[in-house]
């Protein structure tokens, strides 16, 4: 048995599928209007982090909202180079955090 619905869809969303891209949404049923009606997602789109600083063993980032810092370190080392390399790795960047700041309020 073959049964056929009809689907409400968006002028947009339309022109999105004839042009043969992927369109996500969901669907629902309208009671009152005794259809299904089709909303596609309206994401945003995402600025990629500005690099700052690379460390020697992470990085220094900058994304519109904060600022992000990452550093990864092999157990292997002991505990007590992890450390030091871990207080180093945070002086280098917070350097690089001031001179940023610096060069931007000249």
């Amino acid at each position: 048995m073959i049964m056929r619905k009809y689907i409400e869809i968006d002028e947009e969303v339309l022109k999105s599928i004839m042009e043969g891209t992927y369109v996500q949404g969901s669907l629902h049923y309208n009671k009152q209007a005794k259809r299904i009606d089709f909303n596609h997602y309206k994401r945003k789109k995402r600025l990629k982090d500005k690099v700052i600083a690379i460390l020697e063993h992470g990085w220094l980032k900058e994304s519109p909202k904060r600022v992000k810092y990452y550093i990864s370190l092999k157990k292997s080392i002991g505990t007590a180079r992890m450390i030091a390399a871990m207080e180093r790795e945070n002086r280098v960047a917070s350097s690089h955090l001031m001179d940023r700041e610096i060069v931007d309020r000249v």
